[in-house]
Protein backbone atom coordinates (compact mmCIF):
# COMPACT_ATOMS: atom_id res chain seq x y z
CA UNK A 1 0.00 0.00 0.00
CA UNK A 2 1.41 3.21 -1.04
CA UNK A 3 1.48 6.79 1.10
CA UNK A 4 3.01 9.82 0.19
CA UNK A 5 3.32 12.51 3.04
CA UNK A 6 1.91 16.27 1.90
CA UNK A 7 2.02 18.45 5.11
CA UNK A 8 3.61 18.41 8.26
CA UNK A 9 2.73 20.30 11.34
CA UNK A 10 4.05 20.32 14.80
CA UNK A 11 4.71 17.70 17.06
CA UNK A 12 3.56 14.72 16.96
CA UNK A 13 4.09 15.38 13.82
CA UNK A 14 0.39 15.37 12.11
CA UNK A 15 0.36 14.61 8.17
CA UNK A 16 -1.62 14.64 5.73
CA UNK A 17 -1.40 11.61 3.16
CA UNK A 18 -3.20 10.79 -0.06
CA UNK A 19 -3.89 7.08 -0.80
CA UNK A 20 -5.47 5.68 -3.82
CA UNK A 21 -6.31 8.95 -5.13
CA UNK A 22 -8.46 10.12 -1.68
CA UNK A 23 -6.99 12.65 0.78
CA UNK A 24 -7.32 11.20 4.43
CA UNK A 25 -7.67 13.36 7.38
CA UNK A 26 -5.12 12.95 9.39
CA UNK A 27 -2.29 10.67 10.50
CA UNK A 28 -0.37 10.91 13.38
CA UNK A 29 3.16 9.47 13.21
CA UNK A 30 5.09 9.49 16.79
CA UNK A 31 8.58 8.19 17.18
CA UNK A 32 11.57 7.17 16.46
CA UNK A 33 11.78 10.41 14.48
CA UNK A 34 15.30 11.93 13.95
CA UNK A 35 15.83 15.82 13.99
CA UNK A 36 14.92 17.53 10.48
CA UNK A 37 17.60 17.19 8.06
CA UNK A 38 19.78 20.38 7.21
CA UNK A 39 17.38 21.57 4.68
CA UNK A 40 14.60 21.43 7.24
CA UNK A 41 12.42 19.36 4.77
CA UNK A 42 12.76 15.72 6.04
CA UNK A 43 12.39 13.52 9.13
CA UNK A 44 13.73 10.76 9.13
CA UNK A 45 11.80 7.09 11.03
CA UNK A 46 14.99 4.89 10.69
CA UNK A 47 13.01 2.00 12.84
CA UNK A 48 9.66 1.06 12.76
CA UNK A 49 7.16 3.32 14.00
CA UNK A 50 3.78 3.47 15.70
CA UNK A 51 0.69 4.23 13.31
CA UNK A 52 -2.99 5.92 13.98
CA UNK A 53 -5.04 7.17 11.93
CA UNK A 54 -7.80 9.64 11.84
CA UNK A 55 -11.19 8.94 11.21
CA UNK A 56 -11.64 8.81 7.41
CA UNK A 57 -8.79 6.29 7.51
CA UNK A 58 -9.54 3.86 10.61
CA UNK A 59 -9.25 0.63 8.98
CA UNK A 60 -6.44 0.88 6.37
CA UNK A 61 -3.60 -0.28 6.92
CA UNK A 62 0.32 0.50 5.89
CA UNK A 63 2.80 -2.44 4.74
CA UNK A 64 5.64 -1.96 7.65
CA UNK A 65 8.19 -3.40 4.66
CA UNK A 66 11.93 -1.93 4.12
CA UNK A 67 10.33 -0.89 0.90
CA UNK A 68 7.14 0.65 1.91
CA UNK A 69 7.24 4.31 0.70
CA UNK A 70 6.42 7.27 2.49
CA UNK A 71 7.99 9.65 0.04
CA UNK A 72 8.53 9.19 -3.43
CA UNK A 73 10.03 12.56 -3.84
CA UNK A 74 12.91 13.62 -2.48
CA UNK A 75 15.40 16.58 -1.81
CA UNK A 76 18.21 13.98 -0.51
CA UNK A 77 18.10 11.48 -2.33
CA UNK A 78 20.59 9.49 -1.54
CA UNK A 79 20.35 9.69 2.52
CA UNK A 80 16.67 8.85 1.59
CA UNK A 81 17.84 5.93 -0.35
CA UNK A 82 20.06 4.87 2.36
CA UNK A 83 17.59 4.93 5.21
CA UNK A 84 15.32 2.95 3.34
CA UNK A 85 18.00 0.16 2.52
CA UNK A 86 19.00 0.10 6.12
CA UNK A 87 15.41 -1.38 6.68
CA UNK A 88 14.00 2.46 7.85
CA UNK A 89 11.18 4.77 6.37
CA UNK A 90 11.58 8.39 5.12
CA UNK A 91 8.72 11.03 5.47
CA UNK A 92 8.47 14.66 3.27
CA UNK A 93 8.13 17.03 5.08
CA UNK A 94 6.40 20.45 3.85
CA UNK A 95 7.23 23.48 6.64
CA UNK A 96 4.96 25.99 4.77
CA UNK A 97 1.72 27.24 6.03
CA UNK A 98 -1.41 25.26 5.52
CA UNK A 99 -4.13 26.42 3.35
CA UNK A 100 -7.71 26.81 4.36
CA UNK A 101 -9.44 23.81 4.49
CA UNK A 102 -11.20 22.32 1.39
CA UNK A 103 -14.12 20.38 1.30
CA UNK A 104 -13.51 20.03 4.75
CA UNK A 105 -10.00 19.03 4.53
CA UNK A 106 -7.01 21.03 5.17
CA UNK A 107 -4.24 20.79 2.47
CA UNK A 108 -0.70 21.96 2.43
CA UNK A 109 0.86 21.80 -0.55
CA UNK A 110 2.37 25.09 -1.44
CA UNK A 111 5.02 24.76 -3.52
CA UNK A 112 7.19 28.11 -2.97
CA UNK A 113 6.71 31.40 -2.17
CA UNK A 114 8.76 34.13 -3.39
CA UNK A 115 11.32 34.24 -6.25
CA UNK A 116 11.17 31.28 -8.78
CA UNK A 117 13.88 32.06 -11.69
CA UNK A 118 12.20 30.64 -15.12
CA UNK A 119 15.86 29.00 -15.72
CA UNK A 120 17.63 29.33 -19.31
CA UNK A 121 18.67 25.70 -20.72
CA UNK A 122 22.44 26.50 -22.16
CA UNK A 123 23.55 24.85 -25.62
CA UNK A 124 26.88 24.59 -26.87
CA UNK A 125 27.61 25.84 -30.26
CA UNK A 126 26.71 22.64 -31.95
CA UNK A 127 23.11 23.22 -30.21
CA UNK A 128 23.69 20.45 -27.50
CA UNK A 129 23.07 20.93 -23.63
CA UNK A 130 26.19 22.45 -22.33
CA UNK A 131 25.51 20.90 -18.73
CA UNK A 132 28.76 22.62 -17.58
CA UNK A 133 27.43 26.12 -17.54
CA UNK A 134 23.54 24.76 -16.91
CA UNK A 135 25.28 24.23 -13.15
CA UNK A 136 26.97 27.06 -12.80
CA UNK A 137 23.76 29.07 -13.44
CA UNK A 138 21.83 26.92 -10.99
CA UNK A 139 24.59 27.88 -8.73
CA UNK A 140 24.24 31.38 -9.21
CA UNK A 141 20.50 31.41 -8.77
CA UNK A 142 21.27 29.77 -5.33
CA UNK A 143 23.75 31.85 -4.18
CA UNK A 144 21.66 34.38 -5.39
CA UNK A 145 19.08 34.43 -3.12
CA UNK A 146 16.18 32.35 -5.74
CA UNK A 147 13.25 30.41 -3.76
CA UNK A 148 12.96 27.84 -6.33
CA UNK A 149 14.38 26.95 -10.14
CA UNK A 150 11.30 26.33 -12.70
CA UNK A 151 13.05 23.95 -15.50
CA UNK A 152 12.13 23.24 -19.44
CA UNK A 153 9.74 26.17 -19.49
CA UNK A 154 9.45 28.53 -22.17
CA UNK A 155 12.31 30.24 -21.08
CA UNK A 156 14.44 26.74 -20.77
CA UNK A 157 13.25 26.51 -25.24
CA UNK A 158 11.18 23.11 -24.06
CA UNK A 159 9.61 23.53 -27.31
CA UNK A 160 12.72 22.81 -29.27
CA UNK A 161 14.23 19.66 -26.50
CA UNK A 162 13.25 16.05 -27.83
CA UNK A 163 11.48 14.53 -24.99
CA UNK A 164 15.10 12.87 -23.95
CA UNK A 165 17.05 15.89 -23.54
CA UNK A 166 13.87 17.07 -21.51
CA UNK A 167 13.40 14.76 -18.98
CA UNK A 168 17.33 14.58 -18.76
CA UNK A 169 17.49 18.62 -18.31
CA UNK A 170 15.00 18.05 -15.11
CA UNK A 171 17.12 14.80 -13.60
CA UNK A 172 20.26 17.27 -13.93
CA UNK A 173 18.53 20.04 -12.21
CA UNK A 174 17.12 18.31 -9.41
CA UNK A 175 20.50 16.24 -9.10
CA UNK A 176 22.34 19.94 -8.66
CA UNK A 177 20.10 21.86 -6.70
CA UNK A 178 20.03 18.45 -3.93
CA UNK A 179 16.92 19.77 -2.11
CA UNK A 180 18.71 23.25 -1.53
CA UNK A 181 15.55 24.87 -3.24
CA UNK A 182 12.39 23.44 -4.61
CA UNK A 183 12.92 22.27 -8.44
CA UNK A 184 8.91 23.00 -10.55
CA UNK A 185 9.30 20.99 -14.11
CA UNK A 186 7.92 22.51 -16.99
CA UNK A 187 5.57 18.80 -18.16
CA UNK A 188 3.02 20.43 -20.36
CA UNK A 189 1.73 19.36 -23.94
CA UNK A 190 -1.15 20.24 -26.06
CA UNK A 191 -1.42 15.77 -25.91
CA UNK A 192 -3.06 15.38 -22.24
CA UNK A 193 -0.99 11.74 -22.86
CA UNK A 194 2.37 13.53 -23.42
CA UNK A 195 1.88 15.44 -20.53
CA UNK A 196 0.72 12.48 -18.77
CA UNK A 197 4.08 10.66 -19.74
CA UNK A 198 6.36 13.75 -18.86
CA UNK A 199 4.62 14.94 -16.08
CA UNK A 200 4.96 11.56 -14.49
CA UNK A 201 8.63 11.07 -15.11
CA UNK A 202 9.53 14.10 -14.13
CA UNK A 203 8.06 13.07 -10.32
CA UNK A 204 10.02 9.77 -11.01
CA UNK A 205 12.53 12.42 -11.15
CA UNK A 206 12.16 13.72 -8.02
CA UNK A 207 10.71 16.96 -8.90
CA UNK A 208 8.75 19.19 -5.94
CA UNK A 209 5.79 20.41 -8.78
CA UNK A 210 5.07 20.34 -12.20
CA UNK A 211 3.90 23.39 -14.18
CA UNK A 212 1.44 22.78 -16.93
CA UNK A 213 1.01 25.05 -19.47
CA UNK A 214 -2.59 25.08 -21.20
CA UNK A 215 -2.89 23.36 -24.33
CA UNK A 216 -2.03 25.17 -28.02
CA UNK A 217 -3.00 25.35 -31.26
CA UNK A 218 -5.58 22.48 -31.23
CA UNK A 219 -7.14 24.94 -27.80
CA UNK A 220 -9.89 23.31 -25.72
CA UNK A 221 -13.14 24.86 -23.90
CA UNK A 222 -13.10 25.29 -20.84
CA UNK A 223 -14.20 22.18 -20.14
CA UNK A 224 -12.20 20.48 -22.02
CA UNK A 225 -8.99 22.27 -20.17
CA UNK A 226 -10.94 21.36 -17.00
CA UNK A 227 -10.72 17.48 -17.78
CA UNK A 228 -6.80 18.14 -19.16
CA UNK A 229 -5.50 19.24 -16.20
CA UNK A 230 -7.41 17.39 -13.92
CA UNK A 231 -5.90 14.03 -15.98
CA UNK A 232 -2.52 14.94 -15.81
CA UNK A 233 -2.73 16.10 -12.28
CA UNK A 234 -4.47 12.58 -10.92
CA UNK A 235 -2.03 10.74 -12.55
CA UNK A 236 1.18 12.06 -10.08
CA UNK A 237 1.30 12.82 -6.81
CA UNK A 238 3.08 16.03 -6.27
CA UNK A 239 1.68 19.84 -6.90
CA UNK A 240 0.72 21.36 -10.02
CA UNK A 241 1.13 24.57 -11.20
CA UNK A 242 -1.56 26.03 -14.05
CA UNK A 243 0.40 28.15 -16.90
CA UNK A 244 -1.83 30.63 -18.07
CA UNK A 245 -0.43 32.81 -21.15
CA UNK A 246 -2.81 33.26 -23.77
CA UNK A 247 -0.30 35.13 -25.42
CA UNK A 248 1.72 31.81 -26.54
CA UNK A 249 -1.57 29.65 -26.86
CA UNK A 250 -3.74 30.81 -29.43
CA UNK A 251 -5.62 32.59 -26.65
CA UNK A 252 -6.52 29.65 -24.91
CA UNK A 253 -6.76 31.66 -21.56
CA UNK A 254 -8.41 29.55 -18.31
CA UNK A 255 -10.95 31.68 -16.40
CA UNK A 256 -10.77 32.05 -12.89
CA UNK A 257 -14.23 29.92 -12.05
CA UNK A 258 -11.97 27.02 -13.31
CA UNK A 259 -8.67 27.63 -12.14
CA UNK A 260 -10.97 27.74 -8.80
CA UNK A 261 -12.86 24.79 -9.54
CA UNK A 262 -9.45 23.13 -10.84
CA UNK A 263 -7.95 23.83 -7.06
CA UNK A 264 -10.80 23.05 -5.33
CA UNK A 265 -12.04 19.51 -7.14
CA UNK A 266 -8.26 18.26 -7.57
CA UNK A 267 -6.45 18.52 -4.30
CA UNK A 268 -3.02 18.59 -5.75
CA UNK A 269 -3.62 21.57 -8.11
CA UNK A 270 -3.06 24.39 -5.98
CA UNK A 271 -2.03 27.46 -8.09
CA UNK A 272 -1.15 29.54 -11.51
CA UNK A 273 1.27 30.93 -13.35
CA UNK A 274 -0.33 34.13 -14.34
CA UNK A 275 0.82 35.17 -17.71
CA UNK A 276 -2.37 36.82 -18.90
CA UNK A 277 -1.39 40.63 -17.90
CA UNK A 278 -4.92 40.99 -17.23
CA UNK A 279 -4.88 42.57 -13.50
CA UNK A 280 -8.56 42.72 -13.25
CA UNK A 281 -8.55 39.10 -14.54
CA UNK A 282 -6.33 38.57 -11.43
CA UNK A 283 -8.62 40.04 -8.94
CA UNK A 284 -11.40 38.29 -9.83
CA UNK A 285 -9.54 35.47 -9.39
CA UNK A 286 -8.38 35.83 -5.86
CA UNK A 287 -11.83 37.07 -5.25
CA UNK A 288 -13.38 34.16 -5.93
CA UNK A 289 -10.68 31.87 -4.47
CA UNK A 290 -10.65 32.92 -0.91
CA UNK A 291 -7.32 31.63 -0.67
CA UNK A 292 -7.65 28.09 -2.02
CA UNK A 293 -5.05 29.61 -5.24
CA UNK A 294 -1.33 30.37 -5.26
CA UNK A 295 -0.85 32.65 -7.77
CA UNK A 296 2.35 33.49 -8.93
CA UNK A 297 3.13 36.53 -11.58
CA UNK A 298 4.09 35.27 -14.55
CA UNK A 299 4.91 38.90 -15.65
CA UNK A 300 8.28 40.46 -14.28
CA UNK A 301 6.97 43.88 -14.69
CA UNK A 302 3.61 43.01 -12.63
CA UNK A 303 5.14 41.03 -9.72
CA UNK A 304 4.60 44.32 -6.83
CA UNK A 305 0.89 44.95 -8.36
CA UNK A 306 -0.12 40.93 -8.15
CA UNK A 307 1.74 40.60 -4.80
CA UNK A 308 -0.55 43.00 -3.28
CA UNK A 309 -3.70 41.08 -4.56
CA UNK A 310 -2.21 38.01 -2.45
CA UNK A 311 0.20 36.31 -4.97
CA UNK A 312 2.86 34.21 -3.91
CA UNK A 313 5.74 35.23 -5.80
CA UNK A 314 6.90 35.37 -9.53
CA UNK A 315 7.84 32.66 -11.80
CA UNK A 316 10.68 35.24 -13.48
CA UNK A 317 12.83 35.81 -16.33
CA UNK A 318 14.66 38.46 -15.10
CA UNK A 319 16.23 36.33 -12.23
CA UNK A 320 18.20 34.27 -14.88
CA UNK A 321 20.37 38.22 -14.76
CA UNK A 322 18.98 39.74 -11.71
CA UNK A 323 18.69 37.03 -9.12
CA UNK A 324 19.26 38.87 -5.76
CA UNK A 325 16.74 41.86 -6.93
CA UNK A 326 14.35 39.68 -8.04
CA UNK A 327 13.92 37.84 -4.60
CA UNK A 328 14.24 41.14 -2.92
CA UNK A 329 11.39 42.79 -4.65
CA UNK A 330 9.18 39.82 -3.27
CA UNK A 331 11.26 39.55 0.57
CA UNK A 332 10.69 42.80 1.24
CA UNK A 333 7.07 43.03 0.15
CA UNK A 334 6.73 39.88 2.58
CA UNK A 335 8.43 41.99 5.40
CA UNK A 336 6.11 44.56 4.77
CA UNK A 337 8.82 46.97 2.77
CA UNK A 338 6.02 47.66 0.52
CA UNK A 339 8.21 50.79 -0.95
CA UNK A 340 11.25 49.05 -0.63
CA UNK A 341 9.52 46.26 -2.97
CA UNK A 342 8.26 49.12 -5.14
CA UNK A 343 11.26 50.65 -6.19
CA UNK A 344 12.71 47.70 -7.27
CA UNK A 345 10.33 47.05 -9.25
CA UNK A 346 10.11 50.60 -10.73
CA UNK A 347 14.15 50.61 -11.34
CA UNK A 348 13.79 47.43 -12.81
CA UNK A 349 11.19 48.30 -15.62
CA UNK A 350 13.57 49.67 -18.24
CA UNK A 351 15.25 46.18 -18.23
CA UNK A 352 12.05 44.40 -17.97
CA UNK A 353 11.29 46.12 -21.19
CA UNK A 354 14.66 45.54 -23.27
CA UNK A 355 14.19 41.91 -21.91
CA UNK A 356 10.48 41.78 -23.49
CA UNK A 357 11.89 43.32 -26.92
CA UNK A 358 12.00 40.31 -28.57
CA UNK A 359 10.36 36.80 -28.08
CA UNK A 360 11.73 35.36 -24.67
CA UNK A 361 13.91 33.88 -24.38
CA UNK A 362 15.98 35.90 -26.77
CA UNK A 363 16.93 38.88 -25.11
CA UNK A 364 17.83 36.77 -21.97
CA UNK A 365 20.25 34.40 -23.20
CA UNK A 366 21.42 37.58 -24.95
CA UNK A 367 21.91 39.37 -21.87
CA UNK A 368 23.85 36.56 -20.10
CA UNK A 369 25.99 35.65 -22.43
CA UNK A 370 27.01 39.88 -22.75
CA UNK A 371 27.33 38.93 -18.48
CA UNK A 372 29.48 36.40 -19.39
CA UNK A 373 27.64 33.69 -18.53
CA UNK A 374 27.43 31.46 -21.54
CA UNK A 375 24.39 30.56 -22.39
CA UNK A 376 24.98 29.76 -25.37
CA UNK A 377 22.83 30.11 -28.48
CA UNK A 378 18.98 29.59 -29.49
CA UNK A 379 18.02 26.48 -31.11
CA UNK A 380 15.91 27.43 -34.09
CA UNK A 381 13.34 28.89 -35.35
CA UNK A 382 14.82 31.59 -32.53
CA UNK A 383 17.39 33.69 -33.78
CA UNK A 384 19.99 35.97 -32.39
CA UNK A 385 18.90 39.36 -31.28
CA UNK A 386 18.73 42.43 -33.38
CA UNK A 387 21.28 44.60 -33.11
CA UNK A 388 19.27 48.06 -32.46
CA UNK A 389 17.51 46.11 -29.26
CA UNK A 390 20.65 44.23 -28.09
CA UNK A 391 22.48 47.81 -27.74
CA UNK A 392 18.78 49.28 -25.73
CA UNK A 393 19.45 46.01 -23.47
CA UNK A 394 23.04 46.39 -23.21
CA UNK A 395 22.48 50.09 -21.74
CA UNK A 396 19.92 49.06 -19.82
CA UNK A 397 21.65 46.62 -18.08
CA UNK A 398 24.80 49.04 -17.34
CA UNK A 399 22.10 51.39 -15.79
CA UNK A 400 20.39 48.63 -13.87
CA UNK A 401 23.87 47.55 -12.71
CA UNK A 402 24.07 44.67 -13.74
CA UNK A 403 26.52 45.16 -16.45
Amino acid sequence: MRFESWGCGEEPYHCHLKRMGRYHNMVNFSGPFSEPSQTGRYFYAPKPFEKSFGAEAEGDEIEDKPDSLFSINSFAPERHKAVRAAGGKTMRVFPRQPKPERSGMEVNMAVFTGAGVAIVTPFHEDGSVNYEKFAEHIEAQIAGGTDAVIVCGTTGESSTLTHEEHLEVIRYCVEKTAGRIPVIAGTGSNCTETAVYLSREAEKAGVDGVLLVTPYYNKATQKGLYEHFRIIAEAIHIPVILYNIPGRTGGVNILPETVVKLCREVPNIVGVKDATGNISQVAKLMSLAGGDVDVYSGNDDQVVPLLSLGAKGVISVLSNVAPRQTHDMCAKFFEGDVEGSRKIQLDAIPLIDALFSEVNPIPVKKAMNLMGMEAGPLRRPLTEMEEEHAAQLEKTMKEFGIL
